[in-house]
Order: C-alpha cells, then sequence, then structure tokens
C-alpha cells in the first residue's frame, strides 16, 4: 500500500513510495550524507513537527515497501560498522546460543561504552560471516532484531537515531530523501 501526503501548498494527496532506485549503494552512503547532511537536517526538523500518526503511517509503509525487494545480505553494513547496545537478557542469550557462561562472553567478546553499554570490542560484528550471514541470527541482540528502526512506533522518537543511520542503512537513507523530496 502506497503511502500519500498532502501537500500543504495545493492541498492535493500524492501518492509516494520507495523503489529499487532510489536506494543507493552502501559505499555511497558515506558520501551522500556528507553531501546531503544539510537538508537532511531540514528534512528531520521538518518530521518532526508531523502528526506522529501520520508519520509512523507512511515510514511503516516505505519499510515494508523498501523490505520487500531490499535484502539486507547484499549489505550488512550495520554489521560491519555499528555495535549493537546489548542488555543483560541479550548477553545471556548470546551466551546461551554459543554454550558459554555469561561472564566468558562479555569477556571474550564485550566492552562498556561511554553510555555504560555493553557492545562488541571491535567491529566488524564477530558473528557476521563473509557471505554476510549471522551466525548467531536465531539469539541476536534486540537492537539488532530492531535495526534499522523504520518499523518501529512513535517514529518521532528516533529521529536524530535515523539522521546517523542513513549513513549505515541504504533503505534509511532512501526514507529519508523520500520526504525531502515531499512538499509536506
Amino acid at each position: 500500500m502506497q503511502p500519500t501526503m498532502k501537500s500543504k501548498s495545493s492541498g492535493a494527496s500524492t501518492n509516494i513510495s520507495i523503489s529499487r532506485d532510489d536506494i543507493p549503494l552502501p559505499d555511497q552512503l558515506k558520501m551522500l550524507c556528507a553531501a546531503s547532511r544539510p537538508v537532511l537536517l531540514k528534512t528531520i526538523q521538518k518530521l518532526a513537527k508531523q502528526n506522529p500518526r501520520e508519520l509512523d503511517r507512511i515510514v511503516h509503509s516505505f519499510h515494508l515497501q523498501a523490505f520487500s525487494f531490499y535484502d539486507c545480505l547484499d549489505c550488512a553494513n550495520c554489521c560491519r560498522t555499528i555495535s549493537p547496545a546489548m542488555s543483560h537478557n541479550d548477553v545471556d542469550q548470546l551466551a546461551k546460543k554459543l554454550k558459554i557462561k555469561p561472564s566468558d562472553l562479555v569477556v571474550k567478546y564485550l566492552q562498556i561504552d561511554d553510555d555504560s553499554d555493553y557492545v562488541f570490542n571491535e567491529a566488524p560484528c564477530p558473528f557476521i560471516g563473509a557471505d554476510n550471514f549471522c551466525s548467531v541470527y536465531s539469539h541476536r541482540p534486540k537492537a539488532c532484531r530492531e535495526y534499522p528502526h523504520t518499523d518501529r512506533p512513535r517514529f518521532y522518537q528516533l529521529l536524530k537515531l535515523s539522521l546517523k543511520n542513513a549513513e549505515i542503512c541504504p533503505v534509511v537513507y532512501a526514507i529519508l530523501m523520500k520526504f525531502l523530496k515531499q512538499d509536506f
């Protein structure tokens, strides 16, 4: 289902959608985000003023459209460049999958970051393979399961994070750029 957006200037509804052509190659993201940063910031500011339910409806529709044809295994930029924040439950689940004690998992794979969260002590993720498959997929941390967060409720709360994620995830970049091209 394609979302519609009403133009503030004309009041007309326009169908908008995400296509394969909207999604850049992962290795282009840093350059594209750097070049687009001022307009992306303005887009985030505009999105913050939108009706939260309407914003969720549109972003979730974009998410479903994009991931109906985009395969994360073709990218895995998130697994190669950032570390998820992990809860104690995440640590327990990973340890269970690996059949080791949680304390051993912490010693071998994790460190505490500036926000006092457990994160991997190296990038890329120690569980990502050369084929981009995750060896702990069924027990991966919550932050990995929810990434890139474009299908979460209350997207307005994730706008700043989404700006950062646009540098990592081609789908997030495409979604933000799609809003940029709309008069809302």
